[in-house]
């Protein structure tokens, strides 16, 4: 089966993280979010992928290349302007025929069995089968209500309290027949969501959901970003992780000194120095080249390639990504600092703060 790939979106909601760096590339315990799900997907028998791309798309290509390294067969699609999910996927596919293809939004992480899916779509002769998987809260997403027989009779995009029928939700997988392409204009902004979907429901085409159990999260937030790291770090999902929740991992040629106290899950990067009298406290995860100086106290946090933080500073719940430079004795809580932020010597930021990278604070 092959595989396409959404990867193409400004990351918004990620900012400041996403101004210099694509969403699918955001480190996830030290290694590009998007390797893990081409590597799922591996697992999977999906062995060829088209990644449809267009906001900072040289940098995804220039990091996955042909895709030889992951033994997979990877090809790119650039959109010159947004075409909505459907648009995509009709752009991505041109040379998609006499099979079954998947296709995921490149910003959902989950260990879902695509195995099982293919298998119940064949059974069920579906011409699209859409994984489901159940949230807390519906009203913050689109909710599929089906039959006993799980064909899609009802799609409902952000339903008020009251019309909540259902906890499952649409969870950005899909598995579609390619004569489904034909339905969907070329050039054109097309939502396979709000517009094929509901479309192939009033045509009496055969739409089936797959409900999952697994583990699924969407990473648009910098909350639900460093909430996949430390689900992952503390071996929370099926198939990743460490085996429990007191792991130290400490990347090669990292030197740690005899007085620093790290309590686990802690990941450490490569070529990192952490000094005397530091405290890190876990879950956090640190890319390599990092300093983390005298006395400092750095807990549940994301740090990524780079990072100094200076001596007696506080980290406390928050992330940094590359080549912050936090000086002495400032004090960051639940703060997210975009790439080159300096925070100058003992400057206290206000809890909650977003700085866009290249900025000096204090």
């Amino acid at each position: 089966m092959k595989g396409i790939i959404l990867v193409g979106g400004m990351g918004t909601r990620l900012r400041p993280l996403t101004w210099d760096t694509p969403k699918s590339l955001v480190p996830v315990l030290n290694k590009p979010f998007l390797e893990y799900v081409l590597r799922h997907l591996k697992k999977h028998g999906v062995d060829e992928v088209i990644l449809a791309l267009s906001n900072l798309a040289s940098p995804i290509q220039e990091c996955f290349g042909d895709g030889h390294d992951l033994e997979m067969k990877i090809s790119y699609v650039v959109e010159k302007s947004a075409l909505g999910t459907g648009g995509a996927i009709k752009n991505a596919a041109g040379d998609l025929s006499g099979d079954s293809f998947l296709v995921l939004n490149g910003d959902i992480f989950s260990d879902f069995d695509y195995t099982d899916m293919l298998k119940f779509h064949r059974q069920h002769r579906s011409s699209a089968t859409i994984a489901l998987t159940p949230v807390d809260d519906p009203t913050l997403y689109g909710l599929i209500e089906t039959t006993d027989s799980l064909r899609v009779t009802r799609f409902l995009e952000k339903p008020k309290a009251q019309e909540v029928t259902t906890n499952l939700i649409n969870a950005g997988a899909y598995i579609l027949e390619p004569d489904l392409l034909d339905i969907i204009p070329s050039e054109t902004e097309y939502s396979v969501e709000r517009q094929l979907f509901p479309s192939m429901l009033k045509a009496g085409s055969s739409v089936y959901a797959f409900p999952s159990s697994g583990y699924w999260i969407d990473i648009g937030s910098p909350e639900k970003y460093s909430r996949l790291n430390f689900d992952l770090l503390c071996g929370n999902v099926a198939s990743y992780g460490f085996q429990n929740n007191c792991d130290i991992i400490v990347g090669y040629n990292s030197q740690i000194h005899p007085t620093a106290r790290l309590e686990g899950p802690v990941l450490l990067g490569e070529n990192c120095v952490v000094g005397s009298n530091v405290t890190i406290k876990g879950p956090t995860v640190i890319g390599s080249r990092c300093r983390i100086e005298e006395e400092a106290f750095v807990s549940t946090s994301v740090i990524w390639q780079g990072v100094t933080v200076g001596r007696g500073c506080r980290f406390v719940s928050g992330i940094a990504a590359d080549d912050c430079a936090l000086q002495q004795g400032c004090e960051i809580e639940q703060a997210v600092l975009g790439n080159n932020v300096t925070i100058l010597k003992n400057y206290k930021l206000a809890s909650g703060t977003k700085v866009e990278p290249r900025q000096t604070i204090g």
